[in-house]
């Protein structure tokens, strides 16, 4: 058995910009925040789009999986998402994670509603090989950091300096999907690709 997800691969140009954001905000509110916050930035190397997480998978899956995604994703290749967007969950108030993704208006273009038939394929085939279907609706974001403890003591930092209200125009380029494996560390989570379809990400 081992521990695996479907993701989207980032560009280096991508990661090196995500983690000028983290820095920047870092330098923003770090200073300021009480010693007994907990807060982990996620390295830029290990950032992916997940698309859906499996948990322990039978090795014996691997295979079958990619034949049964190839030919139904492969026609719905390249989307691209904008990332223009700095939010939290569950709120910014009380954040538990930092995150970038689209603003609310993009879930209206033309490219959300490709992500959508995409995810929607992948639940499917996920699904003919016993994978349940997530129930909650697929919102494409990438984590920053995440608070372990003194929620409200971050949320109420990232109000006073307006840390997470900087205009952004970067972008993330679907152009293939990967199934990762998962592993743990002492450093955190080591991901190995065991197979992509689609094209490379420069």
């Amino acid at each position: 058995m081992i521990r695996t997800f479907l993701a989207v691969d980032l560009s280096d140009v991508l990661r090196g910009s995500l983690a000028a954001i983290q820095q920047d905000l870092q330098k923003r509110v770090g200073p300021d925040l009480p010693k007994t916050v907990r807060l982990s930035w996620v390295p830029p190397a290990s950032m992916h789009l997940t698309l859906k997480f499996f948990g322990m998978m039978d090795e014996d899956l691997v295979d079958p999986l990619r034949a049964a995604l190839q030919p139904l994703v492969n026609g719905h290749f390249p989307v691209s998402v904008p990332l223009e967007r700095l939010a939290a969950f569950p709120r910014i108030e009380q954040p538990r994670v930092l995150w970038i993704g689209p603003p609310p208006q993009w879930e209206q273009a033309q490219d959300a509603k490709r992500l959508a038939i995409l995810h929607r394929i992948i639940e499917e085939a996920c699904e003919s090989l016993g994978f349940p279907a997530e129930a909650r609706p697929f919102s494409p974001h990438l984590t920053l950091a995440r608070i372990r403890q003194g929620e409200r003591q971050v949320g109420s930092v990232l109000a006073r300096y307006g840390a997470m209200e900087r205009p952004l125009t970067l972008s993330l380029l679907i152009a293939s999907i990967a199934l990762m494996k998962s592993e743990p560390a002492r450093s955190g989570s080591v991901y190995t690709r065991l197979w992509k379809i689609g094209s490379p990400v420069t």
